[in-house]
């Protein structure tokens, strides 16, 4: 007997025949996840438990008639019927309506934790580190790839480009995800060399379902979280999203970019802030100096202060008499020393033996010495006579008697 081949197109007509006759009406219990609401008006989602997950869709006309907000984590038990798309070739639950059937598994073990955490005081604010000022070193936990670190990087560019960002790159959904963050913090809070430990640590990853957020939701995360001796700024999803690490941060921001915001300052802050300091610090020292030049000025027309500076003149002006009365006292002095002087040299040219040999008088020597009588020479002895203009050598003769 010959194989039946079928087309892609004739199995799929076939299934979906099968399908859509064997489940005309269904209700299937399940937890909503990846929830949208399209611009449409229609609803497109995912039904899940513990096994399975399966798309579904509420038209607009449906949807208006379900009489509660749908969302992520909600268990609901929702009615339809199955239907095979054959474009895509995959099934999914047309839902005609809906009704709660209590919070899925995900939101209840997001709320026992919550209740535990809290009652452990994980979330009091004397337990809030307080965020640098001005941070050098910034550790970033998140996906490496993506827009969330596009848009913090652009950030701390236009904001504070003196911020070093230390990038730990983590997963951020998945079972490998928890694990990844808890080491990414331990990294930060002992690196290897010490110099580069980050003044601040964010933790950030876009939106998503409360299942792609569920690493965030662990207690794990959030003892790493809360043990930390750095502060953490946790951005975990859209605004709307709030997860367990977001209330065990030092400080919880909407997003990715605002925890950028809040992590450093507006360096266009500070340079306004710096330059009125400056101004308040120039006029404060202008305010000192005036009231010091003021003080000098009192102070140097007081009479304490002049005291001294008349008494001086005064001695000054003693000091000058002194010294005139000095100098007129030693120029006399001087002038009579000087005719003493006179005098006595007058009295020494008047006994100049020059003086006596000038009115014709001589002197004889010998070699001995002078000859002052007759009986000092001998017949024959020599002997120099001195006259006023030169000398003369003479022998003695005889005597005469």
């Amino acid at each position: 007997m010959p194989e039946t081949v079928l087309s892609v197109g004739e199995l799929t007509k076939e299934l979906k025949s099968l399908i859509e006759s064997s489940f005309p009406a269904l209700s299937v219990r399940g937890e909503i996840s990846n929830f949208k609401l399209h611009s449409s008006g229609h609803v497109y989602m995912t039904l899940k438990d513990e096994n399975a997950q399966i798309p579904a869709v509420i038209w607009k006309s449906s949807r208006l008639k379900i009489p509660f907000e749908l969302r992520d984590g909600l268990e609901i038990i929702a009615r339809g019927r199955l239907e095979v798309y054959p474009p895509s070739g995959r099934y999914q639950l047309i839902c005609t309506s809906a009704a709660p059937a209590g919070e899925g598994a995900l939101q209840q073990a997001f709320a026992r934790l919550l209740q535990k955490l809290a009652e452990q005081g994980y979330f009091n604010a004397e337990h809030k580190q307080a965020l640098p000022p001005v941070p050098s070193r910034i550790g970033l936990v998140t996906s490496p790839t993506g827009a969330v670190i596009r848009d913090m990087a652009d950030v701390f560019e236009r904001r504070f480009p003196a911020a070093s960002l230390m990038l730990y790159p983590v997963k951020v959904q998945g079972t490998e995800a928890a694990p990844s963050v808890i080491e990414a913090i331990a990294y930060f809070n002992d690196p290897p060399d010490p110099a580069k430990k980050p003044d601040l640590i964010i933790v950030a990853r876009g939106g998503g379902s409360l299942e792609d957020l569920q690493a965030f939701n662990e207690e794990s995360v959030a003892m790493a979280i809360f043990n930390s001796g750095i502060p953490v700024i946790s951005a975990i999803g859209h605004e709307t999203d709030v997860t367990i690490a977001d209330m065990v941060a030092d400080v919880r921001a909407g997003t990715p970019s605002i925890a950028a915001e809040l992590a450093v300052p507006d360096m266009a802050e500070l340079r306004r802030g710096i330059s009125a300091m400056l101004d308040r610090q120039a006029s404060a020292l202008g305010t000192i100096i005036e009231g010091t030049e003021r003080q000098l000025d009192s102070l140097l027309g007081s009479y304490a202060f002049n005291r001294p500076i008349v008494i001086a003149e005064r001695l000054e002006e003693q000091a000058g008499n002194l010294l005139r009365h000095m100098t007129n006292a030693l120029n006399g002095t001087m002038r009579h020393t000087v005719q003493r002087f006179s005098a006595a040299a007058q009295t020494l040219s008047l006994l100049d033996y020059r003086k006596t040999l000038q009115r014709g008088y001589t002197l004889v020597r010998r070699d001995d010495g002078y000859v002052t009588s007759a009986s000092g020479l001998a017949e024959g002895d020599t002997a120099s006579v001195i006259f006023h203009d030169g000398e003369v050598n003479v022998r003695a003769g005889r005597s005469a008697s």
